[in-house]
Order: structure tokens, then sequence, then C-alpha cells
């Protein structure tokens, strides 16, 4: 249980760190260089962000794999080290290719973004040129810390990765301060991004007995990986898209004008379904080896225990934004905004505490290998409460959009009525797991 715990609070203290160090940082950053220059970084910043969850969609396959991987002992040492080296060689054609593509509508992308304000062009560009690299640096440094999580080994990991958020908030801070500019500011993020990737990956060799980990394809793993993967990367690139939708169509529908208390109220919403998700972690790796050797029964307590901890992080929550997030907002951005905000917040809050109720029945499916399904039920539900945001957008405005929000969230639900099927609610037939079944195979049981 302390290990969990532990697991558990770093898990929430990496997801964390930014958000909170950006509350600080971003007022200097915005106060010295101005709106447009500011506009720049966080574009920049959503390239690497963007691009390094779909560079690193395959690491889920990988926490998996190496969590069963481990559960039978010295003896399957040569094919974790195998599983991580193609990871690697995954996350390697993924980052390049990706990398690739941002390198060449950097150009582009900066002539749209300077066209109607006072930051050069070129330096624009510097700064999408530098976050295109970075993409590549975020697949490689995902190799070595889904590894680590594989092995319920959160502490060193999350030490590095906050350590580098920390030290690029920093560095921000001080380089405006110092009369600096964008370009400085992301060249320093490389510097620490590079430096922190160096660092995992010292952790990870010792892990592993300091084993070669260059990158190769090895055919039993590359095919378990990519077995189940592929839907695992489906669903993170479907998590970007979607995610990213609803924002689009306010804006282009009613204007920048209108965006601006719907996005700062899913900003203040979004932490109910990140810190849980953070701070449960841990169950991915955890279930992902107790299901080789776990009976029906322990696996049911199991999740039953993980969702009464998830219910209880959630409603805390959600009654906490409900009470007293009206005050926040008027506290942060003033009476106008709030005003404008005090309706949009209660659906849009629901909408996210639904999301995060749904986190224990997703790594528990993903534990039992139910990647395929995971991903039927993300991409399809969303689609289909996309066209609903559309329909409430037209017809009830920004506050349909809002309400939308609260379906959004229900999709997250959908996951449980599979997960009872696997543990065997209402029925005897026992759960068959075997321990390295790859994701399309254990599909195909629940299916049959």
């Amino acid at each position: 249980m302390k290990r969990h715990l532990v697991n558990g609070f770093y898990g929430v203290l990496d997801y964390g760190s930014y958000p909170f160090g950006m509350l600080l940082v971003a007022p200097i950053v915005l106060h010295k260089l101005g709106a447009a220059e500011y506009g720049v970084w966080m574009i920049s910043t959503a390239v690497i962000s963007a691009g390094g969850i779909i560079a690193s969609g395959f690491c889920d396959a990988n926490i998996q794999r190496v969590a069963r991987l481990r559960t039978i002992g010295p003896a399957a040492a040569d094919s974790m080290v195998n599983a991580a080296r193609s990871m690697m060689g995954i996350n390697l054609v993924l980052g390049i290719g990706l990398a690739i593509v941002a390198w060449i509508a950097a150009p582009y992308a900066a002539a749209r973004i300077t066209v109607a304000s006072f930051t050069p062009a070129r330096e624009c560009l510097l700064c999408l040129r530098i976050a295109s690299v970075l993409i590549l640096v975020r697949a490689i440094e995902s190799v070595s810390v889904s590894t680590q999580r594989a092995f319920e080994l959160y502490r060193e990991a999350v030490q590095v990765s906050v350590a580098v958020r920390l030290l690029t908030l920093a560095s921000a801070a001080l380089l405006v301060l110092s009369h600096r500019g964008i370009v400085s500011i992301l060249a320093a993020t490389a510097f620490f991004l590079i430096g922190g990737t160096y660092l995992q990956f010292r952790q990870l060799w010792r892990l592993l007995g300091m084993r070669s980990l260059w990158p190769a394809f090895h055919p039993d793993e590359t095919r378990a990986l990519l077995g189940f993967g592929v839907f695992a990367w489906a669903q993170a690139l479907g998590g970007i898209v979607f995610g990213q939708l609803d924002r689009v169509m306010l804006g282009i529908y009613l204007g920048a004008v209108a965006l601006a208390p719907y996005a700062l109220c899913i900003q203040l919403a979004q932490p109910i379904f990140g810190l849980t998700a953070s701070g449960l972690n841990f169950l991915f790796p955890y279930i992902s080896g107790c299901a080789v050797t776990a009976s029906q029964q322990e696996l049911k307590r199991m999740v039953l225990k993980s969702f009464a901890c998830n219910l209880l992080l959630v409603s805390a929550g959600a009654a906490a934004l409900l009470a007293f997030g009206p005050k926040l907002i008027r506290i942060w951005v003033g009476e106008g905004v709030a005003h404008s905000a005090a309706a949009l917040l209660p659906p849009i809050v629901i909408g996210s505490a639904l999301m995060g109720l749904g986190v224990t029945g997703t790594y528990a499916m993903q534990a039992l290998g139910r990647f395929r399904t995971m991903a039927s039920i993300s991409l399809s539900g969303r689609a289909a409460v996309l066209f609903l945001m559309i329909y409430l957008l037209r017809h009830a405005g920004i506050q349909g959009l809002a309400t939308a929000r609260v379906w959004y969230g229900s999709i997250a639900l959908i996951v449980y009525l599979p997960l009872a099927y696997e543990l065997g609610v209402g029925r005897r037939k026992a759960v068959s797991v075997p321990p390295l079944m790859v994701g399309r195979e254990a599909d195909q049981g629940a299916t049959s």
C-alpha cells in the first residue's frame, strides 16, 4: 500500500508541476514580452506537447508488456530489454516522421501566426523549428519513462521530469528579466529536456542491468507492441483532436471573445480529470502484473477498491470547484469574465468529473490488454458527441456547447460495461488472461 501511495503522490506531482509553475511564470513573460511573443511561446509549447504525445502513443502498450514480463522474473530479462529496444525503434520512426512534418510546416505556420502581430516571422520560425526537434526528444524520453513505470518505479522518473519542467520555467523567467526573447527560452527548453532525457536513460540502464538500449525491431516484441499498441496510439491521437475541436468550433462560430470564459472554465475544471488520472496511474502497471496470476475475484476486488478511491478524489475536486470556482475566477480575471463564466462552469465541471470517474475502468481495461475495445469506445463515442456539440452550438450557443461537455464526459463511463463482462459480473465464466496475450488476441477472445 505504501508503494502505491508513493506512486500516486509522484503521479500527481508529475501532472501538477507544470501548470502550477506556469501560474507564476506566465505573468512575468506576458508582462515583459507582450501578448504576441507570449502566444508564440504557447504555440511552440503546444507543438512539443501534442507532437510528443502522438509520437509516444504506443508507450501504454510498452507499460503493459513490460509489466507482465516482469512477473515472470529473471527469465524474462532479455524479453524486457527487447521490448524496450523495440519501443525505441517505434518511437524513433514516429518521432522523426512528426519532426520532419513540423519542420517543413514551420515556415507556413510562422507566416500565418505573425501576420497580425509585431513578432518577427524569423523569430517565430526559429521557435517552431526548435519545437519540431524537441518532438523527437520527447518521443525518445517516453521510452525510458514508460519502462520505469512498468516496474512501478515512479519516484526517480518523476523527479527528473519535474526538475526539467521547473528549470525550464525558471530559466524562462530569468531570461525575459534579462531582456532575452522567446528563441532563448526555447533554446533553454531544449537544453534541459535533452539533459533530462539523458538522466532518464541512465536510470533505465541501471534498472535493466546496463543492457544496450540501442533501437531495434525484435520480431516477437515488435509484433506484440504494434498488435495492441496501435489502438492505444489511435486513442491518444483522437484525444488530442477531439479534445480541442470544441474550442476551435466556438472560436469560428462566435469569435475569440466568446472563447475566453469557456476556455477559462475548461482550464479550471481540467485538473479534476488530470490529477485523478495522474494519481491513479500506478493502477495500470500494477493490474497488468497482477492479471497474470490473480483470480477473477481478486481482480474484481482490486478494481472496486480502486473505483472507491477514484470516486472520492473526483467528488472532492468537483465539490470544491462548484463551491469556490466562481470566486476563484472573479479573483483571477475580474468581474466581467466571471459573470460570463458563472453559467458555464457547472456543466463543464460535471463533464470533467465524469471523465475522471472513467479513469479506473480505462486503466483496468488496458491492463487486461483490451486496447482495441478502449479505442473503439473512445473514438466512436467522441465522434458521436461531436455531432451533438455542433447541434447544441447552433441552437443554444455557448451554453449548449458547455452542456455537450457533460455528454462528452459520459463517454468515459461506457468502459465499465465491457469491464464488468471481463470481470465476470453477472456470469460464472472465469476470466482468462494469458500472461503474454497481445491486445488483438485478447479482444477476439472477448467478442467470441
